[in-house]
């Protein structure tokens, strides 16, 4: 079982928030906490518990979330629990059940008209072996590729993410490849490419490829800090030079751009993907 709490303001009992999967329970985490986003004032206990694969355990976390009841706070249960039996007894327990894969499954099976094949384990397996070994080679891509170490192959990048250190390049390039396959490079602007305005040499022949990420000088220059405290690599005004130089680089180059400071990964690679029309 994986336990971890969110705090916030306030001193009553925190709900507890259950994600349940006979799998890794990623699915239920990314579903459940995407609704709960919609409450960011609420203060929530979170508890995944993966891999619940026989009826005893099933009802051993039952009785786990009742006794959580007991305690006055009314467990709130997101469960993407494929299989039937399974499914049946964690909704006995005493807490909000949400039923992440029964609720739809009988509707996509009528649509369908085919039987769903109860299978836990499919969303985040290896069933789709050609998906899979994609995702790996682009992992493996994108780690070679990582900050400008490599430009071997660059002909075969889908999309090569530029921007000064620390904006967000490393964890864009690796969620756009694990999730979604695509062969990502990133390659790091420094202060001498500022002085012409054109784009590193290594990128021109693929500045169709190129999209650049931006931040606040303010947030930059937090970020820095933690690395190089005190440094002029990590002053105000550095990160201010460098994110408006460039800004104005992108700009006088065609290359689309994204200010990631107050973004995800999540959305910086949605919005990357939307705007290069990139699609697996």
């Amino acid at each position: 079982m994986a336990d971890h709490t969110t705090v916030g303001a306030g001193s009553s009992p925190a709900p507890t928030v259950f994600f349940l999967s006979d799998s890794t329970g990623i699915t239920a985490e990314t579903l459940g906490n995407t609704l709960l986003t919609q409450f960011p004032g609420q203060r929530l206990e979170r508890r995944t518990i993966p891999f619940i694969t026989t009826s005893e355990q099933a009802r051993e976390v039952v009785a786990l979330i009742d006794r959580v009841a007991d305690s006055g706070s009314l467990p709130i249960i997101f469960s993407t629990a494929v299989g039937q039996d399974i499914r049946a007894i964690l909704s006995r327990s005493r807490g909000q059940f949400f039923d992440l894969f029964g609720t739809h499954i009988g509707q996509l099976e009528q649509t369908l008209g085919a039987q769903a094949n109860g299978k836990p384990g499919q969303a985040h397996g290896v069933g789709d072996a050609v998906r899979y070994q994609s995702r790996m080679a682009a992992v493996e891509y994108a780690i070679e590729h990582d900050d400008g170490q490599s430009l071997r192959a660059l002909e075969r990048a889908e999309l090569i993410l530029i921007a000064p250190s620390r904006c967000g390049k490393t964890p864009t390039t690796m969620y756009l490849a694990l999730q979604h396959g695509i062969l990502a490079a990133n390659f790091p602007l420094v202060e001498e490419d500022f002085d012409t305005m054109t784009l590193p040499k290594p990128l021109l022949p693929f500045a169709s490829k190129c999209f650049g990420l931006t931040s606040q000088p303010v947030r930059l220059s937090q970020i820095r800090q933690e690395r190089r405290p005190g440094s002029n690599y990590a002053s105000l005004n550095q990160c201010a030079f460098e994110l408006r130089n460039a800004e104005d680089m992108y700009q006088a180059n065609n290359v689309p751009y994204v200010n990631s400071a107050s973004m995800s990964v999540e959305e910086i690679s949605a919005t990357v993907l939307q705007r290069m029309q990139l699609h697996h």
